[in-house]
């Protein structure tokens, strides 16, 4: 182990800023003896100085500005723990622009930015490195980036966000409203007291570009995801899934098409026998299909102080060697340029849960408007009589674009009070 040590400065002391602290000071040994030299965290910067109390660090070593962190002379690595796209951008470019490398978990910053970040690091010569920002504790940056560098990945299909998978989990397993389910997330700090960036799929579909940018060698932006959340799934949608064999996830997909990229997020039934319907709780799974290696399932908690603080970690210790032996780490791999398919022309599976009037001949006027559109249907479940007579549709692989026309339609029939749901059916067909 060389005698030389590097210098960390970190920018956001929270949840998982102050684990890093803490986990460096417990695994010092361990750390240097993987690094080949010394990792010291010599200057943390946060507004607020009481979370000092307590971590493992010189109180002399905290500052409420950030430049003495990215703009220090004695600080070799930054990590950015704050969040958001600025002031977290210009630090990190501050940074480069200083010939620091730096570490971040900012996932909002990189599905959205992440082209100048990119740039920037190699203009500067430096490593950016980023592994928690997808995953939490699970490895899956840093495998796609090189370990399956050989590999030709087709499609990634995953369960990106805790807070969405523990709601979901929690209205499956003991019938919890949506509103009930998030309250209890909120209260075991799962949840944001504003959960829209969950819920409604901003995160997952943040980490989607992400991956997506990594497998498919191009540039994927949040803006580029399709996206719905899950604040519309309802206790009857819940049950039917059960029934018919399915569970419901919030899922992350992006898949290669000919040369063109797809990348979605929303809510899905898939099939109980599918490894990712067994993802319970605040936990996430992210899975690989690639030519060669065939299907792989990376699976753990993708949140939290500890898990996250490991990856962080982790990454420190590959910019600590790479400094020490006077290289970099693998860069931007998106040197191909594709386009995004629109989500019109996706083809799947389709569940519609329609309220309609108890009269005859309504399935045969619902069917001849699924038939006109070419959305053949697979299977049917009537469920009571008069007001609250429901029609359950599974459809086969269909067009996106002739099923929304199909709901549009649908709409307008008088014998349909309510077009009540309608999800995407995975890995079936």
């Amino acid at each position: 182990m060389s005698e030389r040590v590097m210098r960390a400065g970190l920018v956001g002391c929270g949840t998982v800023g102050s684990a890093v602290v803490r986990l460096l000071a417990e695994h010092r040994d361990d750390i240097a003896a993987r690094a080949g030299c010394r990792i010291e965290m010599a200057r943390v910067a946060d507004l607020d100085p009481a979370r000092a109390k307590g971590l493992p660090i010189d109180a002399a070593s905290f500052t409420d500005d950030a430049n003495e962190v990215v703009e220090g002379p004695d600080i070799d690595i930054v990590v950015e723990l704050i969040g958001g796209i600025e002031p977290a951008r210009t630090l990190i470019l501050a940074a480069f622009a200083a010939g620091k490398p730096v570490v971040t978990a900012n996932k909002e910053l990189l599905a959205n930015r992440g082209r100048d970040l990119m740039d920037a690091a190699d203009e500067n010569g430096v490593d950016l490195y980023f592994e928690a920002a997808v995953g939490g504790g699970i490895p899956i940056i840093r495998p796609m980036k090189e370990s399956l560098s050989g590999e030709r990945l087709k499609r990634i299909t995953g369960i990106m966000n805790g807070t969405t998978n523990y709601i979901l989990t929690r209205m499956t397993d003991v019938g919890m409203s949506f509103g009930d389910a998030l309250a209890e997330a909120q209260s075991l700090g799962y949840a944001e007291a504003d959960p829209t960036a969950d819920v409604e799929g901003f995160d997952a579909a943040a980490k989607c570009a992400i991956l997506a940018s990594i497998a498919f060698n191009a540039r994927v932006n949040a803006q580029d995801v399709y996206r719905e959340g899950i604040s519309e799934i309802g206790a009857d949608d819940i049950a039917y899934a059960k029934r018919l064999g399915y569970a419901i996830k919030l899922l992350a997909v992006a898949e290669l098409d000919a040369d063109r990229i797809a990348a979605r997020v929303h809510p899905a039934m898939i099939p109980l026998s599918h490894p990712l319907a067994s993802v319970r709780d605040s936990f996430n799974a992210i899975f690989l299909e690639g030519e060669k290696t065939g299907e792989l399932m990376f699976y753990g908690r993708g949140a939290g102080g500890d898990p996250t603080a490991t990856a962080v970690v982790g990454d420190m210790v590959a910019i600590a060697r790479n400094l020490v032996s006077g290289s970099r780490g693998v860069g931007c791999t998106c040197f191909l340029e594709r386009t995004v398919r629109p989500m019109s022309e996706m083809r799947s599976q389709y569940y519609v849960r329609v309220d309609v009037v108890d009269q005859p001949g309504v399935l045969a006027r619902i069917a001849a408007v699924f038939g006109s559109n070419g959305v053949s249907i697979k299977s049917v479940v009537q469920e009571g009589k008069g007001e609250g007579a429901q029609l359950v549709f599974i459809t086969h692989a269909a067009n996106e674009g002739a099923l929304q026309k199909t709901i549009a339609e649908l709409r307008e029939l008088s014998v349909v009070e309510a077009v009540q749901s309608v999800l995407r059916v995975e890995a079936e067909e």
